[in-house]
């Protein structure tokens, strides 16, 4: 199944990013520590939304604008009182130029919904001021996570021909690498 295949190319690529996440999440303290974190997100799943509608095809992917997060990090921005910054661009993003592609970078994207939960709990231990069930964006899709990604694992493993399996494959370790960048990158510039 290509969603296995997929998770076992870019296994070594998403623990290096995990790594720096977490311990990036183990450290926040402060409304401005999360709000931070926030910020490296919604900079770069900006940057790759807007390539992202231009590249979906939504006739092989009718639910993607379900699927967008940049809403829902501007929200949880706002509630902490910061102001939405520009999206990344250029080269601190991995290529999109077509459909597969675009399938890799949301491979990395929606596997991220998985994880939120636990980020909400630990975030929601360290933080007394913060209502972390008001925040919508490590929520994922609520009671729905699971089913979301099961739908599009589904898709990467039914619907795709098979010579576009590298080229998502390799898109997705694209995105754990540049991302890794630029959350390097933008926690220097902190």
């Amino acid at each position: 199944m290509l969603s296995e295949e997929i998770k076992e190319a870019t296994k070594a690529n998403h623990q290096v990013l995990e790594k720096k996440l977490i311990a990036k999440i183990k450290a926040i303290r402060s409304k401005q520590d999360y709000g931070e974190l926030l910020l490296i997100f919604y900079e770069f799943f900006g940057g790759l939304e807007t390539i992202l509608e231009e590249r979906v095809e939504l006739i092989r992917l009718p639910d993607y604008l379900n699927r967008r997060k940049t809403s829902a990090l501007a929200d949880d921005l706002k509630k902490l009182g910061f102001r939405i910054p520009s999206i990344a661009t250029g080269d601190t993003l991995p290529p999109i130029n077509h459909h597969p592609e675009a399938l890799g970078v949301l491979y990395v994207i929606e596997g991220s919904t998985l994880g939120g939960a636990i980020i909400n709990k630990m975030i929601g231990r360290q933080l007394n001021d913060v209502n972390i069930s008001e925040q919508s964006f490590f929520n994922g899709y609520g009671e729905k996570t699971e089913i979301m990604w099961q739908k599009f694992k589904l898709y990467l493993d039914l619907y795709l021909e098979p010579e576009e399996k590298e080229v998502i494959t390799r898109s997705a370790n694209n995105t754990f690498i540049k991302f890794t960048a630029w959350f390097d990158h933008s926690l220097a510039q902190i």
